[in-house]
């Protein structure tokens, strides 16, 4: 018995990382926001969108765990058309998404440090420059450990994350048992600005869907670095636990908004700096100065974390993407190398997005989280069609009822990209 409980710890590695790359933005900035601006009616959103997006998350790991190989290779055999519709779903999206987490990111450091004035630059410049330096940090980071440092870094970052989210959660439920305010806003399906705020929540909760693939690309990885054999359920049991550990999470940043935020007269500012400067002094203000290193830690290793597992993953894919359509030009042991050119070219055309593009960190976070709203669907289908394809192995496919819950789940979500896209 113990011998098997060690044997499931052990494999923590590739769900922590999910759960490193999808707690950023969707629950620093949109669940606090969630909680300040309606209170705790969204709270049932956050369970309702994890039942709904379950089985594509889970489909990422399980099909690593029945063949041993990343979901990319599922994609391939569907054809090569699938592998292509990756690829531009991923040039797509990934420079706005991270550019969205490294300027929030950014901004926690200039509030966090004071570097509001950093050599008397205006404060989108030194957005700018101090997500350079993030970016520079998390390359070499990248570049000189790999997965194996990104593996470690992650594993502590989420510990930190975790235990000082739930104690400030407890502390202000504890010590401000009344500090809710009475409700003045209420989310309404009948207001315009309510149903976008809602969709652009839900598109970026958990975490966009290309999180499927990289968590099977990170379990794939961490299977070639220690020889071992595929297991199913050690592979379930580790996402399972990032999984429902955001979700958890995901819970407690809104109820840090509800009963911090609410009620407080407090708008929302567009800048990284300035907003990440009202949530820490709204947090101080309920708990007292004390709370602030703990908040800061939170908040700077939540949205680090992010920063940097995204910008090994989307490198990481392409790179596979690569080899699967052009083996014979791109050699699997060469992986390194094609590695280290797509993560240059990904903070290259980040870098360029920050110091000439960057309006607000408001309006960057939009358009991430309506592409993840939009593309969210087309990959979700994928994933379905390469767990249920034939190729499968027939002990790993997943059950009937798995199938109606995929084809109830991908309605919904088709039809809300719709509904949103009306909307605008």
């Amino acid at each position: 018995m113990n011998t098997t409980k060690k044997t499931l710890l052990s494999q923590l590695g590739p769900g922590l990382m999910y759960a490193g790359a999808a707690v950023g933005v969707s629950h620093l900035v949109q669940s606090t926001k969630a909680g300040g601006m309606f209170g705790f009616d969204l709270i049932i959103a956050i369970l309702i969108i994890h039942i709904i997006k379950y089985p594509f998350f889970e489909f990422g790991p399980r099909y690593t765990a029945a063949t041993g190989q990343n979901i990319l290779h599922g994609y391939k055999k569907l054809g090569r058309w699938a592998v292509w519709v990756y690829i531009a779903m991923t040039l797509m999206s990934m420079l706005i998404i991270q550019s969205a987490v490294t300027v929030v990111t950014a901004g926690l450091l200039i509030h966090i440090f004071h570097l509001e004035s950093l050599g008397g630059f205006e404060p989108q410049k030194v957005a700018a420059i101090i997500s350079f330096g993030l970016l520079a940090l998390c390359f070499s980071l990248l570049a000189m450990g790999h997965y194996k440092l990104l593996d470690k870094l992650v594993k502590i970052i989420i510990l930190i994350l975790s235990v000082t989210s739930v104690f400030a959660v407890t502390m202000l439920i504890f010590d401000n048992p009344a500090s809710y305010k009475t409700a003045e806003i209420q989310f309404s399906f009948s207001e315009h600005s309510h149903l976008i705020f809602l969709a652009t929540f839900l598109g970026w909760m958990p975490a966009p869907m290309d999180i499927s693939v990289w968590h099977s690309i990170w379990a794939e990885t961490e299977l070639e670095n220690s020889g071992e054999k595929p297991n199913l359920k050690a592979a379930l049991f580790d996402f399972r636990v990032g999984f429902f550990g955001t979700a958890v999470l995901a819970i407690c940043f809104l109820l840090l908004g509800a009963l911090v935020m609410y009620g407080s007269g407090e708008t929302f500012s567009p800048s990284g700096a300035k907003f990440a400067g009202q949530l820490m002094d709204l947090y101080q203000k309920s708990l007292g100065s004390w709370a602030y290193p703990i908040v800061a830690i939170a908040a700077f290793t939540t949205m680090f974390s992010t920063t940097l597992t995204c910008l090994d993953a989307y490198p990481r894919t392409l790179s596979t993407s690569s080899e699967l359509l052009f083996p014979q030009y791109i050699n699997h042991k060469d992986k390194k190398k094609h590695y280290l050119f797509w993560l240059a070219i990904t903070v290259i055309g980040t870098l360029i997005i920050l110091f000439f593009f960057l309006t607000s960190m408001q309006a960057m976070v939009k358009i991430a989280t309506l592409l993840a709203f939009v593309v969210g669907p087309i990959l979700a289908g994928l994933n379905t069609m390469a767990m249920f394809d034939k190729s499968m192995p027939a002990d790993a496919r997943p059950t009937k009822r798995m199938l109606i819950w995929c084809l109830l789940s991908l309605t919904l979500m088709i039809g809300c990209s719709i509904a949103y896209l009306w909307l605008l």
